[in-house]
């Protein structure tokens, strides 16, 4: 949030406060002169009407202050509810009292005759109540669930998470959801009313309940659930054609977060065991450090980012060729800038390119990194196996050169962003990032630094992934398009991959290939399947799935490992090292590479290329 749109909300805070402060003024003063006249007219001879009137203004600065000392103007108007009616009456009850005790010791304060006071304060929270209560009762009648409108919505859990989940729907004007009801599995709450809506059950039934009464949406209301049990309960109705949300778990919360509900993602169903990090590890390998990230702009570089600097590094240069990814990581850093700020990181960016021998040399030899990870690559298959030499380029060259400049510098350690694509590659990118991979572990033999990779399978979401393109193939009305029905991949979350990278350079110590143990890989089709349920629509029905044919250079299958049988653990149960047997210095084979592929056609630049990774089949012969 920025300065500007802080001070707004602050401002119009304390108009609030204001305006609610003189509203309570009018209703103490009604109170008490309604009270003033009861007593006046029932002829009570301890009432002295003008000594009591002369008295009220006085009573009601009292009391205002006094609300303000308990934040009565601090409670948040759009809810409330009986924490809010409780608090009220204690703290009306409370003046009221004190102001009896001063009547009973002060001489000549006489106000009002103190067993009227019990009235009187009944008609005191009842007056002051009623402005905070109107606007939650207006939304409440005009809302769509009063003129049964809006999408036929269940609940799923019936206790704190769903009451968050019906408030956001009460108060928030863009949600349109008809409440039926909750469902829940704890025996005691089932048949009876929540807020008056009815509670089902148990959650077995769900299925059922969503036939039953033509559910359209379904919310996820149940507070910090595991993964495991979110996804089963999950994939009980995902065959049917419901739009489903959830409330985000405590850590998914965003600062300054509007909505409370969100979209259930096909990384919630498809998200395997938390790969458990040393963190207390990464971070003094981390901290007050000088660092080179390149590739910064894409997805895994700008996540690099985002979790180094939470880790307080001395320093973190950003490099990328690609402006605009680079200049909208920078400006979502900004809007964290005070943070930044008291941690003292300086954030700098270049826009230079890796393949770029002389512009990189100038920003590491002005920098003097402690460590680089090397994030810039091109990894799109299809597009590499029409521009073979700009692969060769940026991941075989670009990784060259950094390698080159980390030694030369004395960097201590140098990460390399690698693939599953890499293990007997059947197209150009897996096969230069095999070459990378082959250069690191080239140096890591005659350097002092400590050279590395990192390998894994897709990542969810990322930049050229398949997730993005189902969802615009789904927003489009369809089809949706998979290359094969039995093609199968490994997939990881961003922040997961990223994690792997870090807690890859804390084990380091050269020449090391790490290899995430990804559990059981998906079919894409049934990815596509899922997501097209999530929108709230019917495979093969609502949405179309066409098969498209496997592209040039695309296998059925990836893997990680080149040989399963020489892996090593490391301390994390889900981390693995591979090592190579028979490591060469392929200095010679890189300048013949990177020398000879200029000028060369598509298929001659492929033949080239194999000619230094055997393990390399050409699948496209272009």
């Amino acid at each position: 949030m920025n300065k500007s749109r802080f001070n707004h909300n602050r401002a119009n805070l304390n108009k609030s406060k204001v305006s609610f402060m003189f509203i309570d003024a009018l209703s103490i003063a009604f109170t008490y002169s309604f009270s003033i006249l009861v007593l006046y007219f029932l002829r009570v001879e301890y009432i002295d009407v003008k000594h009591t009137l002369m008295v009220l203004p006085f009573v009601i600065v009292f009391k205002l202050v006094l609300f303000y000392i308990f934040k009565i103007y601090h409670l948040v108007l759009d809810n409330v509810g009986l924490d809010e009616v409780v608090r009220i009456s204690l703290v009306v009850t409370l003046s009221n009292f004190i102001i009896i005790l001063i009547t009973l010791f002060v001489n000549n304060f006489d106000f009002i005759y103190e067993p009227y006071f019990i009235f009187t304060t009944l008609l005191e929270v009842l007056t002051i109540l009623i402005p905070r209560i109107i606007r939650r009762l207006i939304a409440m009648f005009t809302s769509r669930n009063a003129f049964n409108t809006g999408n036929r919505t269940l609940i799923i859990g019936a206790g704190a998470g769903g009451k968050i989940a019906l408030n956001e729907i009460r108060n928030n004007p863009q949600m349109f959801n008809r409440i039926i009801g909750f469902v829940d599995d704890e025996e005691t709450k089932i048949g009876n009313l929540m807020s008056g809506y009815p509670i089902f059950g148990p959650l077995s039934e769900i299925p059922k309940i969503i036939d039953k009464f033509d559910i359209e949406e379904v919310i996820m209301a149940i507070v910090n659930i595991e993964p495991q049990k979110f996804q089963d309960i999950i994939n009980t109705f995902i065959d049917r054609p419901v739009r489903i949300r959830r409330l985000p778990s405590l850590k998914d919360y965003k600062v300054n977060q509007v909505d409370s509900i969100t979209d259930v993602n096909v990384e919630d169903l498809l998200s395997r065991e938390v790969v458990e990090l040393d963190t207390a590890g990464i971070k003094d390998f981390i901290e007050g450090k000088r660092i080179i990230v390149t590739g910064a702009g894409g997805s895994i570089g700008s996540e690099l980012v985002r979790q180094i600097v939470t880790y307080k590094p001395k320093s973190l240069l950003l490099v990328d060729i690609y402006e605009n990814g680079i200049y909208d990581l920078l400006m979502e850093l900004n809007i964290d800038f005070n943070k930044h700020i008291e941690n003292k990181i300086d954030i700098t960016l270049q826009i230079a390119s890796v393949y770029n021998y002389q512009r990189m040399e100038k920003i590491v030899s002005e920098y003097l990194p402690d460590y680089i990870f090397h994030a810039a690559a091109y990894k799109h298959v299809p597009l590499m196996e029409g521009s073979p030499a700009e692969a060769v380029r940026t991941n075989v060259l670009g990784t060259y050169n950094m390698c080159k400049l980390a030694d030369l510098y004395k960097v201590k350690k140098f990460v390399l962003v690698s693939s599953d694509k890499a293990v007997r590659p059947t197209n150009i990118m897996g096969a230069t990032k095999r070459f990378a991979e082959m250069i690191i572990q080239s140096f890591s033999q005659k350097s002092n630094t400590s050279y590395s990779a990192v390998r894994f399978g897709n990542v969810l979401g990322s930049n050229g992934s398949v997730v993005p393109l189902f969802k615009r193939q789904i927003a489009n009305g369809g089809p949706v398009t998979v290359t094969d029905p039995s093609i199968i991949r490994y997939f990881m979350t961003i922040p997961e991959a990223v994690g792997l990278i870090l807690q890859s350079a804390v084990y380091a110590d050269g020449g090391e290939i790490f290899i995430l143990d990804m559990g059981e890989p998906v079919k894409i089709i049934d990815l596509a399947e899922k997501m097209i349920f999530l929108s709230g629509f019917k495979p093969y029905v609502d949405i179309q799935i066409k098969i498209t044919g496997l592209r040039p250079g695309e296998k059925l299958f990836e893997e990680l490992l080149v040989d399963k049988e020489h892996h090593l653990k490391t301390d994390n149960k889900l981390i693995y090292i591979e090592k190579l047997n028979g490591k060469k210095d392929v200095e010679n084979e890189a300048g013949e590479l990177i020398g000879g592929f200029e000028g060369l056609d598509n298929l001659e630049i492929k033949e080239l290329v194999q000619k230094f990774v055997p393990t390399y089949t050409i699948d496209n012969k272009k």
